[in-house]
């Protein structure tokens, strides 16, 4: 037998995660512990791989590897597969290196057929469970490996119990499930054209083969996608013994996990079902009962499993997500593994198992993917508003939403795509709901409990989810839920609290978070490790504050133009547009000048003592001014009506020449950022003065001041040096007329590839480079993102045209070549230029490794991600260090 394709259990080890998936690494770890797990064996990744190497076969070789392994757990388990006396029955779950829940495919009770299913009830005495446990395997078997929707299925079950008059599976008889099982065997002939298969050896290659193809099922690939996993590193299959939760009252089946995966709180969560099969319990077909429960129930099990709890935590040194069986008042452990968690609970466990002393700081540091911190900072409901409740269900995950109802995947991703905010309402989510979950901006379900796959998924996500709310009455044909006297229809709006479960009629309104006293400690300790500084872009005072209270240490991109399309100030702008002479152009720059100098005190004075870099007017003047083709048609109607006012009709005439005359082609490569200030260098000069002015009063009120203005677009050192003459003649001029000498730097957005390429010689007259990496992406790739992102840009990302959207991961091969090449030509020309990123890759984790690699002295990013950079310049650190000391043993 090849130890490379096929390993059982007792000989697997946990440092072969790679090759026997994460859920085989822990079952051999667990096996060799002496823990009591289930015997098995693993079908390794490599054996995936070599099954789509050879054109999706699985060659005989592996056929024969798996016929040994099978004989080795038979002789453990002392039953054979197939044995109508005493037969051995298998469980074939998938198992990726990298957890992916419910994200492909699960067989249980395999090897039953007409003739082991009889003795399977002659061992136990009990015909009902017998033929319970058959008609899930055909259910499953059709569902995972035939392909026959599953629907079909519960349909039969669902006309049994109105026959019978029951309303739980648990009331059908024996005879009643033969029934149903021979309805099912008509539906598998009906839909295949063949009879179900009797042969266990077959139902179990067959098993396999569809395992190894669920790795590249549709939510499978979307999972990899949403979560960034590698398409090549297949899925392990581990083939295990089953043992029975649905063998009477003295059985049951439960998922725990050995802290709080919403909050952290260190104490036991999970549910448990008595006389069920663990797939009764992430398929949300039955509510469970609270884990705790089961102290009451079984207290001799609950005690054991607290026991093991206790000690595969310890053992991995994490939080742990476990499965569980008890049959016929033993319990076995099916799995154990890292448990998935929200940002809150993975900051919380971070934090307490250091101060345990579990892990270290830097081990911590790792445990938290800096981009989960949004949902840290996600909103809350508002305290203060007044909410019609409807219904209460399980707290699933974290956070608040509102949005439209909608009652199917399909219609949430359309919707979505329309820019509707939507909620994904649904009996209970299954793994072919993923495009909808990921659209939506919360899920609820009527069935299902706390461990169900909306649950783990929306948790996951981010998301928040309710779960098990029962009150719910969801009608999927009419398009409506129900809860007492209210009906809500599609389309109408719901909103949801996912950390206390309450369902609430309407949009409710939402406030900012608060951040525990976690969350501070694990950044305080980023910021112990990390190189990178952490700026924030604002363009007002409240933005500026809030990043601040992130811990942002300057502004590295304020947007002045921000400044300007605030409502009471565009007719401020256009009139400084459609001057007629540079008299009334002068009026108009002279009554925006105050407003802009209240702009920048109000930043100065929420960023006291930090540097704040200023970026002058970048977009072309167009922008300002109503858009040319409504112009034309509102022109036009108005010539068209007889008695309409001349002086009116006269002043749209006017506005549509210089609309027409202000129109660009290609306005991203026109007449914009210091192109503008070269010929109208009246609007730069406002703004310095406005910028020098605001520097002056407040540092008389003892504000520490440090401006950094930035101009933007320089393609040539000619522009900038031109552009700095000008502030420098403004700022003497200010310091003349307030008396008052204002320290600051002149610097340029590097954000044209010739910029980069002549760094050296613009690093001259610049006293720091920013580079502006959504632009420089758009004139390197020769993309506009708009029409990118729109038209072609998904395909190129879904086809591996590009492994990346590049306008949110930096294009580390192109663009970051090129930011590359500008830090080394800059500092060889001016070694102390200060150098940084400021476009939305500021705020991306991998973007940000490649800037501290580079050796930049900042990130800049929108204060909501100012936590994240934080983080993830640490974990840059981290893994620079990490990488030394491995150079070091080598």
């Amino acid at each position: 037998m090849s130890q490379a394709f096929v390993v059982s259990f007792q000989d697997g080890r946990l440092e072969e995660k790679h090759l026997l998936g994460g859920k085989g690494a822990n079952l051999a770890e667990m096996t060799r512990a002496g823990l009591p797990v289930p015997p098995g064996f693993t079908i390794t990744t490599e054996a995936c791989l070599d099954y789509y190497r050879a054109g999706r076969t699985l060659t005989e070789e592996r056929k024969q590897d798996v016929a040994a392994a099978l004989v080795r757990l038979e002789e453990q388990a002392g039953k054979k597969l197939g044995d109508a006396g005493d037969p051995l029955l298998v469980s074939v779950r998938s198992g990726a290196v990298i957890s992916m829940p419910g994200m492909m495919d699960t067989v249980l009770n395999l090897g039953l057929n007409d003739e082991t299913v009889k003795g399977l009830a002659g061992l136990t005495g009990n015909p009902r469970f017998a033929y319970d446990c058959y008609r899930r395997f055909i259910q499953m078997f059709s569902d995972v490996v035939l392909g026959i929707p599953h629907y079909r299925f519960e349909r039969v079950i669902e006309k049994k119990k109105e026959e019978r008059g029951v309303s739980t599976d648990t009331l059908l008889t024996a005879e009643d499930w033969q029934e149903v099982i021979d309805r099912f065997k008509g539906i598998a002939r009906e839909e295949t054209g063949e009879e179900f298969p009797q042969n266990p050896m077959e139902q179990l290659t067959r098993a396999i083969l569809a395992v190894f193809d669920s790795w590249n099922n549709q939510r499978a690939r979307i999972y990899r996608k949403i979560h960034k996993i590698s398409d090549d590193l297949g899925t392990a299959v581990n083939v295990q013994m089953m043992v029975f939760g649905n063998m009477g009252e003295d059985s049951g089946t439960g998922v725990a996990f050995t802290r709080n995966p919403s909050t952290g709180e260190k104490s036991l969560y999970g549910e448990y079902l008595i006389n069920a099969q663990g797939e009764d319990v992430v398929a949300g077909i039955r509510t469970p009962e609270p884990i705790q429960a089961l102290s009451e129930r079984m207290p001799p099990i609950y005690e054991e499993f607290l026991r093991i709890s206790r000690h595969l935590e310890t053992h991995y040194e994490d939080m742990q997500d476990i499965e569980f069986t008890v049959e016929r008042g033993k319990l076995y452990i099916l799995q154990t593994r890292s448990g998935k968690r929200t940002a809150h609970a993975a900051v919380k466990v971070a934090v307490d198992l250091v101060k345990e002393g579990v892990i270290d700081k830097k081990e911590a540091l790792s445990r938290v993917d800096p981009d989960h911190l949004d949902q840290i900072l996600h909103r809350r409901i508002d305290p203060k508003a007044k909410l019609k409740i409807l219904a209460k269900g399980l707290p699933a995950s974290p956070g608040a939403a509102s949005g439209w109802v909608v009652f199917d995947a399909d219609r949430a991703e359309r919707w979505a795509q329309e820019g509707k905010k939507v909620v994904l309402v649904r009996p209970e989510t299954t793994p072919e709901d993923i495009h909808g979950i990921v659209a939506s901006q919360g899920i609820l379900t009527s069935r299902g409990g706390m461990t169900s796959h909306a649950a783990v998924v929306a948790r996951g996500m981010g998301k928040p989810c309710i779960c098990g709310c029962e009150e719910l009455r969801i009608d999927g044909k009419k398009k409506e839920l129900t809860v007492g006297d209210t009906v809500i229809r599609e389309g109408e709006e719901l909103s949801m609290d996912g950390g206390t479960g309450h369902v609430i009629q309407g949009e409710v309104p939402l406030i900012d978070p608060e951040l525990s006293e976690e969350f501070q400690t694990l950044l305080q300790w980023a910021d112990q490790f990390r190189r990178l500084q952490v700026r924030t872009n604002a363009d007002n005072p409240a933005d500026a504050a809030k990043a601040r209270e992130f811990g942002a240490e300057g502004v590295g991109l304020c947007r002045t133009e921000h400044m300007f399309m605030e409502t009471d100030r565009v007719p401020l702008v256009r009139e400084m547009i459609l001057a007629e002479n540079l008299e009334e152009q002068q009026t108009a720059l002279e009554r925006l000048l105050p407003l802009q100098k209240g702009d920048f005190k109000g930043i100065f004075r929420a960023m006291d003592g930090l540097p704040v870099t200023i970026r002058l007017l970048d977009p072309p003047l167009h922008e300002f001014l109503p858009n040319l083709e409504d112009l034309l048609t509102e022109t036009a109607r108005l010539a068209a009506v007889p008695d309409t006012d001349p002086l009116k009709l006269r002043e749209k005439e006017h506005l549509l020449r210089k609309v027409r005359a202000l129109h660009e082609f290609n306005p991203m490569l026109g007449h914009r950022g210091c192109r503008l200030g070269l010929i109208h260098p009246e609007i730069y000069a406002m703004q310095a003065e406005a910028i020098f002015l605001a520097a002056a009063e407040a540092a008389e009120e003892g504000i520490s001041v440090q401006p950094e203005i930035m101009i933007p677009l320089v393609g040539h050192v000619n522009e900038l040096k031109e552009m700095r003459h000008l502030i420098e003649e403004t700022a003497a001029r200010v310091r003349e007329t307030t008396g008052r000498t204002v320290s600051f730097t002149v610097g340029t957005m590097i954000e044209v590839p010739r910029a980069a390429l002549t760094a050296e010689a613009i690093a001259g007259e610049a006293d720091f480079f920013s580079f502006g990496t959504n632009d420089l992406t758009q004139t390197t790739f020769g993309y506009s993102r708009d029409d990118a992102e729109g038209k072609f840009l998904h395909h190129y990302v879904d086809h591996k045209i590009l492994p990346e959207n590049p306008f949110i991961i930096l294009d580390t091969e192109g663009v970051g070549q090129l930011v590359a090449m500008g830090v080394e030509g800059g500092r060889r020309a001016n070694p102390s230029l200060k150098t940084g990123i400021c476009g939305e890759h500021g705020g991306e984790k991998q973007s940000i490794r490649f800037c501290h690699n580079t050796g930049l002295d900042y990130v800049s990013c929108s204060p909501f991600r100012v936590p994240l950079a934080r983080l993830a310049a640490a974990q840059a650190a981290l893994s620079e260090e990490d990488l030394e000391a491995l150079q070091k043993t080598v």
